[in-house]
C-alpha cells in the first residue's frame, strides 16, 4: 500500500473509533486491529464454516455459510459480484470473524450454489434470493447488507422491490464497486473472456458464444496465461501480489461461460438510479477505486448524489477488486458503517 493509502486507512480507522464513541467501541476496534494480519496468513479460500442450504423461490439451492458470534447484535450479510463466489470476501471474513455475526453465500449459478432455472438469471431474481437468505438465516434482528459489483446491484434491486425493509429490518448498506445503471456491458466481459468487441455487438456475440459454451470454456482454459494478464489489468489498479491475481482468476475461470452469458444481458437494462433514494433511510457507505475499469468511480459518485447522507470512500488508484486490493481501507470504512448502523439500532 502507498504512503498515502496507509495514511487514509489510519485516518478512516480513527474516524471509526470516533463514530463508535464509547469504551466498547474502542475495545472492539482494538480487536479488529489485532486481526488485520489474519487474512494474509490464511490461504485464499481457506476460511470455511458449516454449509447451510437455502432454497430460492424457484427451487435453486443456495450455498450459505455463517460465522456466528453470540455477542453480536448486528448480522452482516455479504453479497458477492459477477463470476466470483463468497471466497472473494476473504479479508473481510478474516477481519470480522468472531467480532460480529456474518453471513456469506454464493449467488445462484456461482460457486457451490445450484444453477439458475431458465430465464431467472436476473438482478431482480438475485434480490429475491437475498431476501430468501435473510428470511431463512437472519429471521430476527438488525441486518447490514454489503454488496460488491453485481451484489450491490442485488441490494439496490431489493430496495426497489421492498423499500419498507430499509430503516426497519435493514439498518445499514455498503455498496462496493457497483452501480444502479448506465453500464457499458462489454467492459464487464473483458476480464472474463477477452474480446475486442464494442458494446453494440457484445450482446449478440455473447449469445452466439453461449451456444458453444463448452468449447468457449476450453479456449479459456487453454488461454489461461493471457487470462491472468487480463485479470491483472482489469481487476486491479495498482500492482498487487501475484496470489491476488491468481485467486481472482481462479474464481473467474471456475464460472462457466454459459452462466456469464445468462446474466450478461441484464447489465444493459439495469436502470435503478431513480429508486436508490430509499436507501437513504439507513447509513450507507459507498466504496470504489478511482481506477475501476468496470464500474467506474463516476457510478459511485452518482450513487452518493442520489442517496441522502451516503458516505463515499474513493480509494486512489485501486481497481474493481478494491475489497482485496485495499482491504484495510475497505474494512476501516465498513467499521464506520457498522458503528453507525449500531447507533441507529439504539435509536429505534
Amino acid at each position: 500500500m502507498s504512503v498515502r493509502g496507509r495514511i487514509l486507512a489510519v485516518a478512516a480507522s480513527a474516524a471509526g473509533v470516533a463514530v463508535a464513541g464509547t469504551a466498547v467501541g474502542v475495545a472492539r476496534r482494538r480487536h479488529i486491529i489485532a486481526q488485520r494480519g489474519d487474512g494474509d496468513t490464511t490461504p485464499f479460500g481457506g476460511l470455511r464454516s458449516k454449509p447451510i442450504t437455502v432454497v430460492a423461490d424457484d427451487g435453486v439451492p443456495l450455498h450459505v455459510e455463517v460465522d456466528e458470534c453470540r455477542r453480536s447484535q448486528l448480522t452482516i450479510v455479504f453479497v458477492h459480484g459477477y463470476a466470483l463466489n463468497l471466497d472473494c470476501w476473504h479479508f473481510q471474513r478474516a477481519g470480522y470473524r468472531g467480532l460480529v455475526r456474518t453471513v456469506y453465500y454464493d449467488q445462484r449459478s456461482h460457486g457451490r450454489s445450484g444453477r439458475s432455472t431458465e430465464g431467472r438469471a436476473s438482478i431482480e431474481q438475485l434480490a429475491a434470493d437475498l431476501l430468501q437468505v435473510l428470511d431463512d438465516v437472519v429471521p430476527d434482528g438488525p441486518v447490514v447488507l454489503v454488496g460488491h459489483s453485481m451484489g450491490g446491484m442485488a441490494i439496490i434491486a431489493l430496495a426497489e422491490a421492498r423499500p419498507e425493509l430499509f430503516g426497519d429490518r435493514v439498518v445499514g448498506v455498503g455498496l462496493i464497486s457497483t452501480t444502479a445503471g448506465g453500464l457499458r456491458p462489454h467492459r464487464t466481459l473483458v476480464p472474463l473472456f477477452p474480446t475486442g468487441l464494442g458494446s453494440a455487438l457484445a450482446l449478440r456475440a455473447v449469445a452466439t458464444l453461449a451456444r458453444g459454451h463448452r468449447a468457449v470454456d476450453g479456449v479459456r482454459r487453454i488461454g489461461q496465461a493471457v487470462a491472468s494478464v487480463v485479470t491483472d489489468a482489469f481487476a486491479f489498479g495498482d500492482e498487487v501480489p501475484a496470489s491476488y491475481v491468481e485467486f481472482v482468476d481462479q474464481m473467474l475461470s471456475a464460472t462457466p461461460f454459459e452462466v456469464i452469458a445468462e446474466f450478461f444481458p441484464h447489465f444493459t437494462s439495469l436502470d435503478k438510479f431513480e429508486t436508490v433514494e430509499a436507501l437513504g433511510a439507513v447509513p450507507v457507505s459507498i466504496i470504489c477505486g478511482t481506477a475501476d475499469k468496470l464500474t467506474a468511480i463516476g457510478h459511485s459518485r452518482k450513487l452518493q448524489s442520489r442517496i441522502p447522507g451516503a458516505a463515499l470512500l474513493e480509494c486512489e488508484g485501486a481497481g474493481h477488486m478494491v475489497l482485496l486490493e485495499r482491504h484495510e481501507q475497505v474494512n476501516a470504512a465498513l467499521d464506520q458503517l457498522f458503528a453507525a448502523a449500531g447507533e441507529q439500532v439504539k435509536r429505534q
